[in-house]
């Protein structure tokens, strides 16, 4: 397990629009705000188009990740989530889970880790900055090269 006390900075509220590409849309505020970590308590949203991890098909080993996806549209969402800046690129690398339902189907759930979505009307979240220490997402090597949280 890691663990570090962290410094709390800014707190956003972030607003996007219908029609934004989610990811494009957050690493812009992000850009914006000068955010390089922190973390998403939790947001809603309805999305057009959705991409989650997933797969239909027998995974060869279930132990591994599963980096395949499933494409859903229409749906419902609650996520959460921690954003961790890469030094290498300058980009914010967001690591967000959502629950979604389907609207068509009696609201049928889906949960995993969302790769891209497509605002319909509206996502409203909350962001709050950590100022310390860095979070950055890193490779895994022993573990499938799994990028997970560091605090540096």
């Amino acid at each position: 397990m890691r663990s570090h006390e962290l410094v709390l900075g800014r707190t956003f509220g972030v607003a996007f629009d219908h029609g934004d590409d989610f990811y494009p849309a957050l690493a812009e505020f992000c850009r914006t705000h000068e955010i390089r970590g922190g973390y998403i308590p939790s947001f809603i949203a309805g999305f057009s188009e959705v991409d989650l991890v997933g797969a239909c098909e027998r995974l060869d080993n279930p132990d591994a990740p599963v980096w395949s996806k499933v494409q859903l549209r229409n749906v419902e969402a609650f996520g959460g989530g921690t954003l961790a800046f890469d030094p290498d690129s300058g980009e914010i690398k967001p690591h967000i889970h959502v629950a979604v339902g389907l609207k068509e189907y009696s609201a049928t759930g889906h949960t995993s880790h969302l790769l891209g979505a497509r605002v319909q009307f509206l996502t409203e979240m909350l962001v709050i900055e950590v100022t310390a220490p860095q979070m950055q997402r890193t490779p895994q090597p022993d573990l499938f090269d799994v990028p997970l949280l560091r605090f540096r």
